[in-house]
């Protein structure tokens, strides 16, 4: 058998790092290749896994190999408390264009206009995976696959299409931008082929996106609050569609 060492050095220049065992634990559900894993204690995590994924347990067991404290701190760069990492292959971007752009859509996509905040739009997607959304795409400079995102996103980036993609090439559908100059959203159905876009945490929308817009909506909200963390005007915003005729694709709870 192959050094998984040796194995994480041949992958590491362009795989996705699963940062502890929920990420790698999603990943593996939603059909994630993982050429290689690694544990500080391996019994640990196998447990873990018996009682939150028993249904990835098995694969768990054939990927997971114990390596020392120190080797596995080498590895990351913020250990995770469950000690566990794994690397994974990136999905196809020529596909997830292909979803994103593929009409008529069950379900809405994401759009996060110019996000600052690794760890926001590691939450989006984490919510957007939740939620059935088709998926989250980011315009400006943030890599929404950058490790810090994936492990906001608990791995769920293998759930939906994530991308990067200029305004100027959006998926289509009805945009709907959130804008506190735009109607109440409690007045409005919004359609499964919807995209649904956010500005970024301290700017607001561009005016790029701004123009594009087929609609603007407003949350509700409490006089003198300034706004919403991006995550939760996202999970509200989804909530609604999913309350107001959306179909909500999760049938079951999992861990």
């Amino acid at each position: 058998m192959t050094d998984p060492l040796i194995r994480w050095r041949e992958h590491a220049a362009s795989a996705v790092l699963l940062d502890g065992f929920h990420a790698l634990k999603h990943a593996l559900r939603f059909g994630a290749e993982v050429p290689v894993a690694v544990t500080t204690d391996r019994r640990a995590a196998l447990d873990l896994a018996g009682e939150l994924a028993e249904d990835v347990r098995e694969i768990m067991g054939g990927l997971l190999t114990e390596v020392p404290e120190r080797t596995y701190a080498a590895l990351v760069p913020r250990p995770h408390p469950t000690g566990v990492a794994a690397l994974a292959v990136r999905p196809s971007r020529e596909a997830h264009l292909r979803t994103l752009a593929r009409m008529p859509r069950t379900s809405p996509v994401v759009v996060l206009d110019n996000p600052r905040n690794l760890g926001n739009a590691g939450a989006v997607i984490r919510l957007a995976a939740g939620f059935g959304a088709t998926g989250v795409v980011t315009t400006g400079t943030l890599d929404p696959w950058h490790p810090t995102v994936v492990r906001g996103g608990a791995g769920l980036h293998f759930a939906t299409a994530v991308e990067r993609l200029d305004v100027g090439e959006l998926p289509p559908g009805p945009l709907f931008a959130l804008d506190p100059e735009g109607e109440d959203i409690r007045g409005t159905e919004l359609p499964d082929d919807a995209v649904l876009a956010f500005g970024s945490e301290r700017s607001g929308l561009s005016a790029s996106l701004r123009a594009r817009a087929d609609h603007l909506l407003r949350l509700p909200m409490r006089p003198q609050v300034s706004s919403y963390n991006l995550a939760t005007s996202v999970a509200m915003t989804l909530y609604h569609w999913s309350a107001t005729g959306g179909a909500p694709a999760a049938l079951g709870r999992r861990p």
